[in-house]
């Protein structure tokens, strides 16, 4: 009588494999999404960079400061491309904040990167989730930023140049919520909704 239905315990173990796969599919996803979105910034704006940098380095060098790098200000402008704005340290004390990426010219179509870079991640989550309604998609596709997330996290930190006694970075606060969690997971869950279309 206490003898449970043999269908129920293997309907939750043979569910572990699906979530795992889920998850893990999610996080390489949202991972590329992440590093193809800062290689198409640095490809397409790397040469205007040097150019504008080429000034501010050679002052730089001369007061004894290390060169400002193109692949920092690359992620500047990536961070920027999820309207994470860039803080420095103003003359006066205190600091201020710049989108380099809206000053610069010819540069916005770069805004449309992220979202549809994650929009494409979270639609190959769905698909190897094999998520066949919209519900189960949307879920599967919000996992991008699993692995979306870290690496956000990293790159605030990473692209951050020191200046004295402060730094040039993106905004932390708005690198970690709106480029790692709200971008993600707004996009890549209606880029897995999209998928369940593709199942049918």
């Amino acid at each position: 009588m206490s003898s449970s239905p043999p269908g129920g315990t293997t309907a939750t173990t043979g569910s572990d494999p699906s979530i795992a796969r889920e998850a893990v599919g999610g996080a390489v996803a949202g991972a590329a999404a992440y590093l193809v979105g800062y290689l198409s910034v640095y490809l397409t704006q790397s040469g205007r960079i040097e150019e504008g940098l080429s000034g501010l380095n050679f002052l730089a060098e001369l007061f004894g400061s290390d060169p400002i790098s193109t692949w920092q200000v690359s992620g500047w402008m990536f961070y920027n491309a999820h309207f994470v704005e860039t803080v420095f340290p103003a003359l006066f004390g205190g600091t201020s904040s710049r989108n380099l990426l809206m000053e610069a010219e010819g540069a916005g179509f770069l805004l449309l990167v992220p979202p549809v870079l994650l929009l494409v991640a979270g639609l190959v989550a769905g698909r190897v989730a094999g998520a066949d309604a919209p519900l189960d998609g949307a879920r599967s596709g919000a996992l991008v930023a699993a692995g979306y997330l870290p690496l956000a996290v990293v790159g605030a930190f990473l692209f951050r140049y020191a200046v004295g006694d402060g730094s040039v970075a993106p905004d932390i606060v708005t690198a970690v919520l709106l480029a790692g969690a709200v971008y993600p997971a707004v996009f890549g869950a209606i880029g897995g909704a999209g998928s369940s279309a593709l199942s049918n």
